[in-house]
């Protein structure tokens, strides 16, 4: 007989437990050494590198279907690239850093040391399960502290297989992954933590961050928002198209970076279509049957998705398909790659991010209404930019604020461990990634170490003529 699935109740309590014996751990060891530190890089390491067929299969059973390569190149690459680049960096970072003192203090000395938080908590998204908890997880570990995740529930095979393999790997006090449904992220995120990372949705991150605000729990939020592709004049449509197609089908656009909507120099839209269509048929040919296109996450997922599109065609804008006589499939969940032009601003489709590979084009007049139109909307988690004019890319860059920037391609500024990764405003806050991350989980404590020689017996009561004097000359 099969037995009862866990109840959230019980879930919870055992997520309860969890975080007492992690804060406990972290509290009886507060600094950690490099050494320990390496130790549980090299274990994420060896748990990722020792079971990626068994993670590309976990995350097929749980989207219906996800071409393996793609597991391989967005999900398992990035992680081990994170974690080795947190192992041979992380000694350096640790270091306590010597800080000026000012001429009045001196011969006092002052430094900045990197303390561990302690226990944090990383709530993980269903759109790249390993990527998006391993990441962290590097940053965390490379800072000395200890980590809860929670697992998407859209995604319960990688949550079960990643909860399973983490005991072979960790101590239970070091790493402890976390299933269950939404009732038990809400009790997750309403744990006081050291620090809690939250990626996902605007609208969930705005939950988290009342829910962390009972304990005043610092935050990093990682969320979403409509990513602009701007298109200069002049810039070869067909290279733009290539890369934009290629950055919005990967994970059939279920990525949070995707490429949400194009602005195009009005006139150029049948050429840049065009060349959209031949990207696609030349990535996926043989489309219904490719085994490199990406099925959406779940039915709710993709009924949302082609609302869009049935909204978008009753208000009178011009669905294009990318792929000929290949329309949406409910039964694998498929959904073709589809531009829309024309689709008019208060529709859902332009005013949501999409996470899915449908684009809609947007003409402009010239590269300053191009600019307006992304700073009349909320700042993007990231934008792309077409152009070889240094001139016009500085005024983009300058003009603009969004999370992060890829130029003349797209997605791969989050595949940089040199740079900081997060949004702003509505697309998140806080900063990961490298440093970064290591900077994100770690307090910066200022120490100041007096000299035995030091003039501070001058400024005491009782203040006299040569306080005076000296304030004066302070003051001055």
């Amino acid at each position: 007989m099969n037995s009862a699935p866990p109840r959230p109740i019980d879930q919870i309590a055992a997520l309860e437990a969890a975080f007492v014996r992690s804060r406990l751990a972290a509290r009886a060891e507060p600094a950690p050494d490099l050494a320990v530190r390496r130790r549980r890089l090299r274990g994420l390491e060896a748990l990722l590198h020792d079971h990626m067929d068994e993670f590309a299969a976990a995350i097929a059973a749980d989207f219906g279907h996800r071409s393996p390569h793609e597991t391989r190149l967005l999900e398992m690459f990035p992680s081990l690239e994170a974690i080795r680049h947190a192992h041979r960096h992380v000694g350096r970072w640790m270091r306590p850093a010597g800080r000026p003192v000012s001429l009045w203090f001196q011969p006092a000395r002052a430094e900045v040391r990197p303390q561990p938080l302690g226990c944090v908590g990383i709530v993980a998204p269903w759109n790249y399960p390993v990527f998006l908890t391993a990441g962290p997880l590097a940053a965390a570990f490379a800072a000395g502290n200890r980590a809860l995740v929670k697992l998407s529930e859209f995604t319960p095979a990688t949550a079960a297989l990643m909860a399973r393999l983490a005991p072979a790997y960790f101590a239970a006090d070091e790493l402890a992954v976390v299933e269950g449904d939404a009732e038990v992220a809400r009790a997750f995120a309403r744990l006081p933590f050291d620090h809690l990372l939250f990626t996902g949705s605007t609208a969930v991150g705005r939950q988290v961050m009342g829910a962390a605000a009972e304990n005043l729990t610092p935050l990093t939020l990682e969320l979403g928002g409509k990513s602009p592709a701007i298109v200069a004049p002049g810039y070869p449509l067909a290279k733009a198209a290539e890369r934009i197609l290629v950055g919005k089908c990967l994970n059939a656009g279920q990525t949070c970076i995707a490429p949400d909507y194009v602005l195009l120099p009005a006139g150029s839209e049948d050429d840049f279509l065009a060349a959209a269509r031949a990207t696609v048929t030349a990535c996926y040919p043989d489309f219904a049957r490719n085994p490199d296109y990406s099925a959406i996450v779940n039915d709710r997922h993709f009924r949302r998705l082609v609302g869009y599109l049935e909204d978008a065609r009753a208000a009178g804008a011009e669905i294009v398909p990318l792929v000929p006589a290949c329309p949406p499939d409910p039964a694998s969940r498929r959904l073709p790659p589809t531009a829309i032009v024309g689709a008019a601003a208060e529709l859902p489709l332009m005013r949501e991010e999409i996470f899915g590979p449908l684009l809609p084009i947007v003409p402009y007049a010239d590269l300053d209404a191009a600019i307006a139109y992304v700073n009349e909307r909320e700042r993007p988690l990231a934008l792309y930019l077409f152009d070889t004019d240094r001139g016009r890319i500085e005024r983009v860059l300058d003009n603009t604020v969004s999370g992060g920037v890829t130029v003349n391609d797209t997605i791969l500024h989050i595949a940089q461990d040199s740079l900081p990764f997060g949004g702003v405003g509505a697309s998140g806050m806080g900063h990961y990634h490298g440093r970064e991350g290591f900077l994100a989980f770690s307090k910066l404590k200022p120490v100041f170490r007096q000299s035995r020689l030091n003039a501070m017996g001058l400024f005491k009561p009782p203040y006299g003529r040569l306080f005076e004097g000296l304030v004066r000359l302070l003051l001055r």
